[in-house]
This record gives structure tokens, C-alpha cells and sequence, in this order.
């Protein structure tokens, strides 16, 4: 299987072979950078581990030091073995204590118009408050709380109230539909369930309190919903509920009751759980803890992300998702950074709004999804070049492979006022943060993610374990532990153990990809993202870069379907650039596109235009679901569909 996987990506591993094409890292970037040397810290980190991360862990307040930095019996690693500390101390209490209490910690835009700016000091007083309010319910240390939001600062304030008593929070998107969301509060165990009454979307107004009505209707577990009522502020008249478990989420707290006395936390203790939906469909929760995870996250915001204090900073990702959790909420938090967060999609009400209110708010890095970057080359350059853009120095992208053809236009038209620079980075769910990654002290070479960040042991390895010579594809593995990865799958721990038993010693990401001579790595895509045409095994992102590197592409998705000559034929659903025209002819050029690219035998069968594709809110295309719709099958678990 794994050979078939990498020969199915032979085409793209020869295609980055050939494409040497270098964005040269500015050097006033370069020499403001959180790590002026990066190889010294690699080095540093590979000669002496637990050292390497001992020093990491100086980044956050412990409120007992650790006796030990790692413990390893694998799949079981423990990490800052003995430390006790609190989250949420870490993103609030440190910084209230000194000149940064009255500092911007979340500037929060509306898609409905509405703005909310929290200082660290205000910050504190609301996180307390609910703090106090779900201790008052009986939530304590260990119990899970399930946050069913849209991108609002009572989220955010949620998870870190739970952080600060010791409960465990479970969010889920805002937005998966009743059956989701009840198989996730049944299977983590929830007392408690935190949601809004709407979210807003393209100008649309979405219910999510029928939602959470329908699933918790016959569940005795939960005890308690605490609804946020959008528009509602403290002081506002009391709320009659329908149901005796209800209650409104300022109506619950005590206006006074602004200290809440923090939980002392062992370092290994679950911070949360989060769902994702894998490539199976099936939901599975992973957990991570607080100390292993709180200094990864730390110092990830400062030395991959540049983030510092003094910076605005966006994601345009949720909080439903790891990106959400790592860096919008801890990462950046901890460091005492400015967060800007706007709920709603980045092109509407016009493809004009993310640049209006970068230049609005000073933005000056962000994190985004490379079908993001798509959607907005799809849009075309006139919006951004609109905008005074001079603050953004640093856009990081992550989610899917960043093609290319993507990466240099957003270089040219979104950090070429600033000088500055885009770069790629490599993680997942169960990886709270970035693995792989483009630091700002060496060269971008697009399609490729980067380096081995300092303190990961990452190889490329054949099915045996043993790591393969560079321009040779071969399976992406972590070596070593890292402290921001999952210890276990809520509920089955068996599912965590599987990810360590593919490559025996090694953790698997299950992600196909090749090291250059210099070090650079480039994810290639799932290794069972993989077709067989007429006895051809064809990697899907090879044909989907094929189709990127068309003028009139802007993102494509490519799925298999059965052939009873070939064995599997190509379909390929293609989005258009903004001001392209569909027609026959276009197809054509599409199809012959690929078939000079690629070769006859990865050119499409079909080719579908659509307006867009089915994606998760972190950007991954959903290709099941286009599979399961043209086989009229159930595509299992859709949870996590954005729309």
C-alpha cells in the first residue's frame, strides 16, 4: 500500500523536482525573527531533548515546578512529569498583573455589524464570572462542558472558565446539525452544554438553540444548558425558559463575583477534547492535556508564528477547530498578544471586507487555509490592492497542501506592500501546532511546507520503517514525541494506539510526502487519497495541482468512481476564477490541460463546474461527500461541513 501511495504521487515529486523556484525571505524579516538561528535551536533540540523543551517550558507561569521532563512507554509519553498550573492563569492572570491589564487581549467583529473590544483586565472579570457560575452548577474538575457557539468573545470566555476550574471542554462547530452534536455530548460524558441562540452567515441568521433543544431532549446526563442570547448584555431582564435545565447566560452569573480561585491543574490533567471527523467518517475524540500542550502552543506562537505582544493578530479559522484552540485562544493569549476575531466568511459582503479591516485594525500577522488563499485569488488582486496592507508582514497557511500557483499570489498581492511573507506549515488535530514549517530566517520554496521545526524528530519512511533518500516519497512519521501531541481518544484509547502501530516506535501521520536535498519537505496528500486507472495508481492532489496550474482555475477537488473497463475513472470538480466563463470549449482546455500535464491516463473522465466545493470551516475539501453523492451512498459522518 505504501509503495502504491508514493508512486501514486510520482508525478508531483517530479514536478517539485523541476520547480526550484525560491521566494528569497526579506531581510528585515529575517532579522527581527523570534529564532535569529534556527538551526542552532534544531541542533540544540535533536543533541538534548528534554533540555531543548525544559527551556521551552520557562515561556508559562507552573504554579509547581516539574520533577521530570518526559516519560516514555509508547505509545504512553508523559511530559513536565509533577507540574501543576492553570490555562487560564497563563492567558489572563500574568498579564493583569502587569502593564498589559488594560491592553486590547480580543478585538471581536460581527458579521452583523456588532464590535466588542476585552482588555486582559476585563477579560479576567468575565472569565471569573462564569467561572464562579459553572462551579455554582456543580461543574468541577474532570467534567465536560460541550460549547456549541459561533466565533463570539462568551466562547472564547467558556473555554477558558472551564480551563480555570479544572472542567474539560468539548467544543463543537456551530453549525453541524442535531445528530453530531448529540453523538459528541454522549460520548464525552457531558454535564453541561454552553450554546448561542443564532450565528450569522452570509447575511443569513442561523438557529442553533433548535439544535441543541432536539439533542440534549432525552439525554438525563446533561444537567444544564446555558444559553447566550446574541445582542443580550449584563443587566438585561431576566429570561423565561422552556425547560427547568436552562438557563441565560448572564442571568446565571454573579455580577460581583469577579475572582475566581483557579484549579490547580497536574500538568498531564485533560485540558480538552476535540472531535474530528477523520478520514473514515467516524468522529473521534482527542484529548489533550494542559502542561505538554499549554508550552508547545507558547512558544509556537512566538517562534513559528512571530507573535508578539505588541502585534495584532488574526486567524480566520473557528474555534471549533485546533487552530481556533491553539492560536486564537491559548497561543496567543499566553503571550499576551492582541487577538482580532471576526465571525463570518472572508468574502462577504464583498470580497473587500478581510483587507478593509486588516488596514482598519492594524493587522499585522495571519493565519489562514490555502482554499482561503484560493478564494481570494479567485476574486482576483483589486481588492486587496485597495487597501493599505503595510502592517502585514506574516500570513502562515495550513489545512491542505498550499499549492504553488497560490502561494506566489499571495506573496505578490497580499504581504507586498509590508515586504513581507507567506509561508506553509504542516499539522493536524491530533498535532496541536506546527510540525513542519517555513521560518522567516531561510528561503520559501513554494509546494513545499519547510523544515523539521526545532524539537521534532520527523522522517520519510518506506513500509518498514526505514527512511528513504531524499526526492524519494515515502510516509511522513514523528519519531520522537512531542509534548502538544494527543495522549489518547476519549473513550478508545485502542483508536490512539493504531496511530503508533503502522511504523512501529514511530507515530503516523498517514500524510505521503518527499524531502529535497536541502532539507525542504513537501506533503503530498493522504496516502489513500490514492486511484487506480487501468492498473495506474494516480495520486488525487497530482490532478488537482494539474487543474491548479490552469489560468482559469481557482480550486478543484478530484474524486474516483468505479469503470467497469479502467477500474476507476476521474471526475473532477473545478471552481472557476472570478470572471471566467463556463463553456464547453473552457472543459476541453481544462481536460487537455491535464492530459498534457499528467499523461491520457490522469485525464479526467468527467468534469464538473460548480460555484464552490464541500469543505470543513479549517478548509479541507470533503471528497467523500462529492464520492458519496455521485454513488447515491451515505457519506457517513458530516459533521464538520462549513455549509
Amino acid at each position: 500500500m505504501v509503495a502504491d501511495a508514493v508512486s501514486a504521487h510520482q508525478a508531483a515529486i517530479d514536478a517539485l523536482a523541476r520547480d526550484e523556484a525560491i521566494i528569497a525571505a526579506p531581510l528585515w524579516l529575517a532579522r527581527q525573527a523570534y529564532l535569529p538561528n534556527d538551526e542552532i535551536e534544531r541542533r540544540q533540540a535533536a543533541a538534548d531533548p528534554d533540555a531543548f523543551w525544559a527551556e521551552r517550558a520557562r515561556l508559562i507561569d507552573w504554579i509547581q515546578p516539574f520533577e521530570q521532563v518526559s516519560r516514555f512507554d509508547l505509545p504512553r509519553h508523559e511530559w513536565f512529569v509533577g507540574g501543576k498550573l492553570n490555562a487560564s492563569v497563563n492567558c489572563i492572570d500574568r498579564h493583569v498583573m502587569t502593564e498589559r491589564r488594560l491592553k486590547a487581549a480580543l478585538i471581536w467583529v460581527g458579521e452583523n455589524g456588532d464590535e466588542q473590544t476585552y482588555t486582559y483586565a476585563r477579560l479576567y472579570r468575565e472569565v471569573g464570572r462564569f467561572g464562579n457560575a459553572l462551579r455554582k452548577l456543580g461543574v468541577g474538575k474532570g467534567d465536560r462542558v460541550v460549547v456549541y457557539m459561533p466565533l463570539v468573545p462568551e466562547g472564547i470566555i467558556t473555554m477558558l472558565a472551564c480551563a480555570r476550574i479544572g472542567a474539560i471542554h468539548s467544543v463543537i462547530f456551530a453549525g453541524m446539525g442535531t445528530q453530531a452534536l448529540k453523538s459528541r455530548i454522549v460520548d464525552s460524558g457531558a454535564k453541561v452544554v454552553v450554546c448561542s441562540d443564532v450565528g450569522y452567515r452570509r447575511g443569513k441568521v442561523i438557529p442553533l438553540k433548535p439544535a441543541v433543544d432536539e439533542a440534549v431532549r432525552d439525554l438525563t446526563s446533561v444537567q444544564h444548558v446555558i444559553v447566550h442570547r446574541r445582542g443580550s448584555r449584563p443587566g438585561d431582564a431576566p429570561v423565561e425558559h422552556e425547560s427547568e435545565r436552562e438557563h441565560d447566560f448572564y442571568d446565571v452569573q454573579d455580577g460581583r463575583a469577579i475572582h475566581c480561585i483557579p484549579e490547580v491543574m497536574d500538568a498531564e490533567d485533560p485540558l480538552f477534547i476535540l472531535y474530528t471527523s477523520g478520514t473514515t467518517g467516524t468522529p473521534k475524540g482527542v484529548v489533550h492535556t494542559t502542561g505538554g500542550y499549554l508550552v508547545g502552543v507558547t512558544y509556537l506562537a512566538r517562534a513559528f508564528f512571530q507573535i508578539g505582544e505588541r502585534d495584532v493578530y488574526w486567524s480566520t479559522s473557528d474555534i471549533g477547530w485546533i487552530v481556533g484552540h491553539s492560536f486564537i485562544v491559548y497561543g496567543p493569549l499566553s503571550i499576551g498578544a492582541t487577538v482580532f476575531i471576526r465571525e463570518g466568511v472572508p468574502d462577504y459582503p464583498s470580497p473587500d471586507v478581510t483587507w478593509e479591516l486588516c488596514e482598519r485594525h492594524g493587522v499585522d500577522v495571519m493565519f489562514t487555509a490555502p482554499t482561503t488563499v484560493r478564494m481570494w485569488m479567485s476574486h482576483g488582486a483589486t481588492a486587496p490592492a485597495k487597501y493599505d496592507l503595510s502592517r502585514l508582514r506574516l500570513i502562515a497557511c495550513a489545512g491542505e497542501p498550499l499549492n504553488p500557483e497560490a502561494h506566489r499570489w499571495a506573496q505578490a498581492h497580499l504581504v507586498g506592500q509590508a515586504n513581507g511573507l507567506v509561508v506553509d506549515n504542516w499539522w493536524q488535530t491530533e498535532i496541536a501546532g506546527p510540525v513542519l514549517g517555513t521560518l522567516p530566517t531561510f528561503d520559501v520554496r513554494p509546494g513545499k511546507v519547510g523544515k523539521p521545526l526545532p524539537g521534532a524528530d520527523v522522517a520519510i519512511v518506506d513500509s518498514s520503517g526505514q527512511p528513504v533518500p531524499d526526492g524519494v516519497g515515502g510516509l511522513l512519521v514523528i519519531r520522537r514525541p512531542l509534548p502538544y501531541m494527543l495522549r489518547t481518544i476519549w473513550g478508545d484509547h485502542a483508536r490512539y494506539e493504531r496511530y503508533w502501530q503502522a511504523i512501529p516506535g514511530c507515530y503516523s501521520a498517514g500524510d505521503v510526502a518527499v524531502r529535497d536535498r536541502d532539507g525542504y519537505v513537501a506533503v503530498l496528500g493522504r496516502s489513500d487519497d490514492v486511484l487506480n486507472i487501468a492498473g495506474h495508481r494516480i495520486g488525487t492532489a497530482d490532478v488537482e495541482a494539474s487543474l491548479g496550474r490552469h489560468a482559469a482555475v481557482a480550486e478543484s477537488a478530484v474524486i474516483g468512481l468505479p469503470d467497469p473497463l479502467k477500474g476507476e475513472r476521474i471526475k473532477a470538480f473545478v471552481v472557476l476564477r472570478v470572471g471566467i466563463e463556463a463553456s464547453p470549449g473552457l472543459v476541453a482546455s481544462l481536460k487537455d490541460h491535464v492530459r498534457s500535464d499528467l499523461g491520457a491516463i490522469a485525464t479526467p473522465s468527467e468534469l464538473e463546474l460548480r460555484t464552490s466545493l464541500p469543505k470543513t470551516r479549517s478548509g479541507k475539501i470533503v471528497r467523500r461527500y462529492l464520492k458519496a453523492q455521485e454513488l447515491g451512498e451515505d457519506p457517513g459522518d458530516l459533521s464538520t461541513l462549513a455549509d
